[in-house]
């Protein structure tokens, strides 16, 4: 299930749609019914919050996104870089995961992994722009 306050028209999430987990882009959030309208392929239709997931942000979520890879993963983890924004996933000292974002002079750390939805909804925040 995803929280309701994570989602936003334009991201990416996953739907329990008759038994099958498929990809989606939110239309709209009726937040007073708790419900989401999503659009999958050439339908839309309208899913309770317990039928939505969030997607891991992982390495393939983020080339789907057209990031591409910068240098060689070391120690520090490895870095993705989509224009003048970039994303990088690693380990806390205690194998913990943590994700940094920068955006020209903003950064953010964030002391855990996040979703595909949630880095949507930062990139939109620090570049005014929706990340597809």
């Amino acid at each position: 299930m995803i929280n309701l306050h994570d989602v936003k028209a334009g991201d990416t999430v996953l739907v329990d749609y008759e038994g099958n987990t498929v990809e989606g882009q939110v239309l709209e959030v009726n937040r007073e019914d708790k419900q989401v309208c999503v659009q999958t392929g050439e339908q839309e239709f309208w899913y309770d919050l317990d039928a939505l997931y969030a997607i891991p942000l992982n390495e393939d979520q983020l080339l789907k996104l057209k990031f591409k890879k910068e240098g060689t993963e070391n120690g520090n983890g490895r870095i993705y870089v989509r224009g003048p924004f970039s994303v990088k996933l690693y380990e806390l000292g205690n194998g913990q995961p943590a994700t940094r974002l920068d955006y020209r002079d903003e950064h953010r750390e964030i002391k855990e992994s996040i979703t595909v939805n949630q880095l949507q909804n930062h990139y939109h925040e620090m570049t005014n722009f929706h990340l597809e």
